[in-house]
């Protein structure tokens, strides 16, 4: 690798990781541009930074397994910015630089990042739940929070619930005697927060459209029939978040006693569909995946969109 490829992609993940600290500390409630906090904000950057690392390592390690050239990841940082729900960062993506032999190859590459950043979302959850702080740390941010559980100040969301969320939650926590945050609070925990980021861009890069993971499968399996399913998905995602008014990155519930906004999967589906609908066919000979292999993919991708993505 060149040394400035090599400078670029350092230079990349070092400013991710500034951005996701920052973000980390803004959650908290805490005034990120004050050095002291700096450090606060670290559990929510270094836990993001494996989820998507183990993601994009996966295509990268599949990638050289079956002799197809590809970069290491470009992880892209995302500023603070007033009103934008703020994560750190946008992402990260790997680069394939030789054709891609076959539609098996091709298969095997586009599943082995959602799968490894999948398992990755899971352990960071189950340890955020495993180690789960007391009543003070809650506290800490919110000093009146038992006596006004949702303060007017601050962070005003609720994040979605999920069958695997709500399955750790009930297996790794005991309500009876511990404080185990509602989803409006979720944000303030940066392993649960991170955790529950991964589960979300696991299952949202499953959608068979275009450039996502989920589009490159699509093609893999179905070949040019993947256009279908891929305009499909896109007008399902638009019909389905139609309804929806206000900020396009929040959707905002119907008026409760914790007046919360809740960030919308929807909303950030249909704008990942905004994207190409179509795969680069030419740098994928015409072979066809097997059967079996159809089965459990077709399966696989139906058990981790349920149980990361469906919420109560």
């Amino acid at each position: 690798m060149k040394p400035t490829k090599l400078i670029l992609h350092t230079t990349l993940f070092l400013v991710t990781f500034f951005t996701l600290t920052v973000a980390g500390v803004q959650w908290l409630n805490r005034d990120p541009f004050n050095l002291a906090n700096f450090s606060l904000g670290i559990p929510y950057s270094v836990s993001v930074l494996f989820i998507l690392g183990c993601h994009e390592f996966g295509h990268y390690f599949a990638a050289r397994h079956h002799g197809v050239d590809a970069t290491l990841p470009y992880f892209i940082p995302f500023p603070n910015l007033q009103s934008v729900v703020n994560f750190g960062t946008l992402g990260a993506v790997i680069r394939t630089k030789s054709p891609i032999p076959s539609r098996k190859v091709m298969f095997d590459i586009g599943a082995a990042g959602p799968i490894a950043g999948f398992v990755a979302s899971m352990i960071v959850l189950v340890y955020g739940f495993s180690t789960l702080p007391g009543k003070e740390f809650i506290l800490s941010i919110h000093p009146d929070y038992f006596s006004q559980p949702h303060p007017p100040t601050g962070i005003d969301l609720a994040f979605g619930n999920s069958i695997l969320y709500e399955a750790f939650s009930a297996l790794l926590t005991n309500p009876a005697n511990q404080f185990v945050p509602p989803m409006t609070e979720v944000y303030h925990y940066p392993f649960l927060c991170a955790g529950w980021f991964g589960l979300f861009v696991t299952a949202m890069n499953m959608i068979p459209i275009g450039q996502l993971d989920g589009g490159h499968i699509a093609y893999t399996m179905f070949g040019s029939r993947h256009r279908f399913i891929s305009r499909a998905s896109f007008v399902t995602l638009l019909l389905i978040g139609a309804p929806v008014g206000g900020n396009p990155f929040l959707h905002r519930q119907a008026r409760s006693p914790a007046g919360a906004r809740r960030i919308s999967p929807r909303r950030y589906e249909t704008l990942a569909g905004l994207g190409h609908l179509r795969n680069p066919r030419s740098l994928v000979h015409p072979n066809s995946v097997h059967g079996d292999d159809l089965i459990r993919l077709t399966l696989r991708s139906f058990f981790l969109i349920l149980i990361a993505y469906l919420h109560s």
